[in-house]
């Protein structure tokens, strides 16, 4: 089995729920950290779901600031994380492992 360490979704969020990474194909992955960055003069909003299950909804964050949230989700092949936010000056970068 090879484990590789990537960043699995590095960019802009969109204004409507958009996919940012699905599983690929006889693979598990494994989520291990996510930083949102908002790049604003203002604060924004931001929605990460896993699998279409909510893992922040609505969730405030301040101008000029970046959230972490360190995790360990398993995601199965197929499986998604999707995204959005207030506005496009909102930043995903979400990193993990993947197993095949």
């Amino acid at each position: 089995m090879a484990t590789v360490s990537k960043a699995l979704f590095r960019g802009a969020a969109a204004t409507s729920s958009t996919t940012l990474y699905t599983v690929p194909a006889s693979t598990t992955t494994v989520i291990t950290n996510i930083a949102v960055c908002n790049n604003a003069a203002t604060s924004g909003t931001f929605t990460l779901l896993l699998d279409d299950i909510e893992l922040q909804k609505d969730s405030t964050i301040a101008a000029n600031s970046t959230a972490y949230i360190d995790l360990k989700q398993v995601l199965a092949t197929t499986k998604t994380i999707k995204g959005l936010a207030s506005a496009v000056t909102v930043d995903f970068h979400i990193s993990g492992v993947e197993i095949a």
